[in-house]
């Protein structure tokens, strides 16, 4: 399968819409908007994201299967990524989170992961963070407080 990231198109918006609003994903990722279902939310979120930050389109042999991105000020930038679940175990997100590490030179870079989100820790590794803290923090999806993992790609 081939993955590319390339810049977000409005067509694209519509999609990660309806990604970010699968009830397993969205337990799986943990900590999500407060409401997902808040289309109005949904939309200056990704307006701000599109204007500020270091943001791609995932695509799997032509098809829109998420997004990813980098964000925060210069030395504490955190990147996030949000992979289709029909997608989820095929190496999309790890090539899709290689790539965009190579777009963005700078280091460190953050990621954040519900401990108990092992694909997500997973991917993570394999481009090179390393789990650096442990935190708390309220997970909007599952309506707790839970544990997480701070990892960082030094190099």
């Amino acid at each position: 399968m081939q993955v590319v990231l390339r810049e977000i198109h409005d067509s694209d918006l519509p999609v990660f819409y309806r990604q970010m609003n699968d009830p397993e994903a969205l337990r799986m990722a943990a900590f999500t908007a407060e409401n997902p279902a808040d289309r109005d939310a949904f939309d200056a979120l990704w307006k701000r994201i599109r204007s500020s930050e270091v943001a791609r389109t995932i695509l799997a042999d032509g098809d829109v299967v998420g997004s990813a991105a980098v964000y925060g000020v210069p030395g504490e930038r955190e990147v996030t990524y949000w992979v289709d679940r029909a997608y989820w175990g095929r190496g999309v997100a790890t090539a899709a989170l290689r790539a965009l590490i190579t777009e963005v030179p700078e280091r460190p870079l953050y990621a954040r992961a519900a401990a108990d989100n092992g694909g997500s820790r997973r991917v993570l590794e394999k481009c090179g963070f390393q789990v650096s803290a442990q935190a708390k923090g309220f997970a909007n999806a599952r309506g707790q407080e839970i544990d997480e993992v701070v990892l960082t790609l030094q190099h």
